[in-house]
């Protein structure tokens, strides 16, 4: 169980992309209400450069945008940011920020960080790969649904780089493969069903 108790069961939304992404994010974050009692984790794989997302984003939704330091709370109604230089767990309702695993050629940290909530983590889980080089995320989604989660991929076709979404695709473990604002209104369909399920109510933004 986690550290915020039997209420800490809304789901979570893991966003995972690289280039291109910043495009997908703001389509995805456009078309996503502000209380729906969700999570949004977006994890954009950079080893060297410093990420400026979480002063970009808050332009696109009215979510508040963090970026995450070590045992942040992990909250609903928010969006939050991996920091550069890092991989990203969580245990007992926190974040947990320790030094990249893989300091050279292409990052892992979306499949370390979906492997971690696949473990420690108990609502719902949404995995979505968008825009990016490489393949980073692909090996842990067949995980992802074997633990009852919903797995998304980007149209490759609407993707600025489109390598990342094909090897989700490619994976065999993909459920909707959608551009970006149609992966919102998915959300949105399953945060309702979901809130519907447990009695919990949004919240106010």
């Amino acid at each position: 169980m986690s550290k915020l108790g039997p209420e800490a069961n809304f789901p979570v939304v893991c966003v995972g992309g690289s280039a291109g992404g910043l495009d997908a994010y703001t389509r995805l974050l456009k078309h996503l209400p502000c209380d729906l009692g969700i999570a949004v984790v977006i994890v954009n794989h950079l080893r060297t450069v410093a990420t400026h997302l979480h002063e970009i984003l808050p332009r696109y939704t009215q979510m508040p945008v963090t970026l995450i330091t070590d045992r942040l709370v992990v909250q609903p109604n928010q969006v939050f940011i991996i920091p550069e230089q890092r991989d990203l767990h969580v245990l007992e309702g926190e974040f947990r920020l320790e030094p990249i695993s893989k300091p050279r050629g292409w990052p892992d940290v979306i499949t370390v960080f979906l492997r971690s909530f696949k473990e420690h983590w108990d609502g719902p889980l949404i995995a979505v790969i968008v825009s990016g080089y490489d393949g980073d995320g692909a090996a842990a989604l067949c995980e992802i649904q074997q633990v009852g989660g919903i797995t998304m991929a980007q149209t490759p076709e609407s993707a600025v780089q489109p390598d990342m979404p094909e090897s989700a695709i490619a994976s065999g473990c993909i459920d909707f493969v959608l551009s970006p604002e149609d992966i919102s209104r998915e959300i949105v369909r399953i945060a309702h069903a979901a809130g519907a399920a447990s009695g919990t109510a949004a919240a106010d933004c």
